[in-house]
């Protein structure tokens, strides 16, 4: 069933719609409270803890066309919003027809268009929920320093935190890197310098360059690369890291009260952020590779071989807060509790310690006149 169709999950018991809870890691009826353990399969078809997680090559994901047996890479057509406020794009399911953006709270509403996307094949549920998430939020906050005193208890009296599965491509290739460089030999040279009218002997670096060549290879494992652009690079980037040790074949029982960001970089577009990871990467081993005290890299060869993919979501609590006329956002790993945001600055405690130090500076000039 693709990502974008109505998925209702139903209880048994009362007719209410289950969701995903993390603390339990089953679904939880919201009205009655009964729960449908995702260990037995159930009637939307779960995989099983066991399945495994399909690389897909990525000349097949290239050509647009994944058969439906790789463990759900398949094509979907997603029924996507996108935010005119912040350009965030959001999957809806089938029954929701107007909300708000979780990433600066402006009200949209669903269009009737579908967007055609590679579907998720994996997902790292949900390990903290909405009141775990708020409680990592509001300490971090309290950490940290010039911000506004009422932001905080302002936080903790705030809406409700949007969970949202936010969409990542990873790349597995072996690489095997050909290169030529130098390696230096640090060396020191005595030399007669005149320091205070006095001559003295100084030891000088120098540095003895010598041509080198070589191999290095290495397989990468699960290259992560932000699909989309509806929240702050930085910010998640700064989640890391994730551990991708949870990841469960895409089954939309995860989605179950969630929201899933739809992903807008193309997947050769992520590739090529890849390879410059890689890249990195690669620079360092060759740097190890040379040895000596200084390396320098003239020309590197890199050939990939064996390269897939996986498109996959990955859990993040979405906070956005209006705090004197400006919006501050923040995100919380939902699986580890990292948090990462936007802060205010409290003009009134800078001034205070621009006031403070300029007193102290002040202290300890008179202490030095005096003690001359």
């Amino acid at each position: 069933m693709p990502q974008g169709a109505e998925h209702r999950f139903d209880c048994a018991q009362c007719g209410g719609d289950y969701r995903f809870d993390p603390a339990s890691g089953a679904l939880l009826c919201a009205f009655c409270g009964s729960q449908q353990p995702l260990a037995s399969t159930g009637p939307w078809g779960r995989a099983g803890a066991g399945a495994a997680v399909a690389e897909i090559p990525f000349e097949t994901g290239l050509a647009d066309h994944l058969p439906d047996h790789l463990a759900g890479h398949a094509m979907q057509e997603a029924r996507v919003s996108h935010c005119p406020n912040c350009g965030g794009d959001v999957v809806f399911d089938g029954a929701t027809h107007a909300a708000e953006c979780p990433f600066c709270t402006t009200p949209v509403v669903v269009g009737t268009g579908t967007k055609r996307q590679i579907k998720p094949g994996a997902v790292l549920p949900f390990a903290l929920d909405d009141e775990a998430a708020r409680t990592a939020m509001t300490a971090w906050l309290g950490r940290l320093w010039f911000a506004p005193n009422g932001l905080q208890r302002y936080a903790r009296k705030g809406r409700a935190m949007q969970g949202l599965y936010v969409p990542y491509w990873t790349f597995d290739a072996q690489s095997h890197t050909q290169y030529r460089g130098q390696r230096g030999t640090v060396y020191y040279e005595t030399r007669s310098v005149v320091i205070d009218g006095k001559r003295q002997q100084r030891q000088v670096p120098k540095v003895r360059w010598a041509p080198v060549a070589g191999r290095v290879a290495r397989f990468f494992d699960d290259v992560l690369v932000l699909a989309s652009g509806g929240l702050p690079a930085g910010h998640m980037q700064g989640l890391a890291p994730w551990d991708l040790s949870g990841l469960q074949p895409y089954q939309p029982h995860y989605l179950a009260g969630f929201r899933a960001e739809a992903y807008t970089v193309p997947l050769d577009a992520a590739f090529q952020q890849a390879r410059q990871d890689m890249a990195a990467v690669i620079a360092r081993d060759i740097r190890f590779d040379i040895g000596g005290d200084r390396q320098q890299i003239d020309h590197v060869d890199t050939r990939l071989s064996d390269v897939t993919f996986k498109h996959i979501l990955l859990p993040v609590w979405v906070a956005a807060y209006q705090y004197r006329g400006k919006t501050y956002q923040f995100v919380v790993n939902g699986h580890s509790g990292r948090v990462q945001g936007q802060r205010p600055w409290s003009i009134w405690k800078l001034a205070f310690a621009l006031c403070l130090g300029a007193v102290a500076a002040a202290v300890v000039g008179y202490g030095v006149a005096q003690g001359g």
